[in-house]
């Protein structure tokens, strides 16, 4: 985002605004469309006017906005990864031989070159 122009950052930060500013609104049940509309464009213009001078700052809400969203994205994948091998009895580490797991059983061979 440094090498970025003051114009793109504006959008970039206006994006990240209007997302936690959907959620919020929704989780709260006061979500409009007329509301999203507006704070869209009341942001969008105030962050273009003022590019040039609010760069640094714009560059800095951006950051921590990737930030954020990535953690929780990252932490909602590995939930869902976990919730659906629980789901489906899936072993990963192969720890207990189960009859009710999906994990095929492998033979074992003395002779390491004939491993199919």
């Amino acid at each position: 985002m440094e090498l970025s122009s003051p114009r793109f950052k504006s959008l970039a930060v206006t994006a990240g605004l209007s997302f936690w500013f959907f959620i919020i609104t929704n989780l709260t049940g006061y979500f409009s469309l007329l509301t999203i509309v507006l704070f869209v464009i009341i942001l969008g213009s105030i962050t273009q006017v003022f590019a040039k001078k609010l760069s640094k700052v714009l560059n800095v809400f951006a950051i921590y906005n990737t930030k954020i969203f990535l953690g929780i994205t990252f932490v909602l994948v590995f939930s869902i990864y976990g919730i659906l091998f629980k789901i489906l009895k899936i072993d990963l580490l192969r720890l207990k031989n189960k009859s009710d797991s999906y994990w095929l059983e492998i033979e074992t061979s003395n002779n390491p070159r004939k491993q199919y």
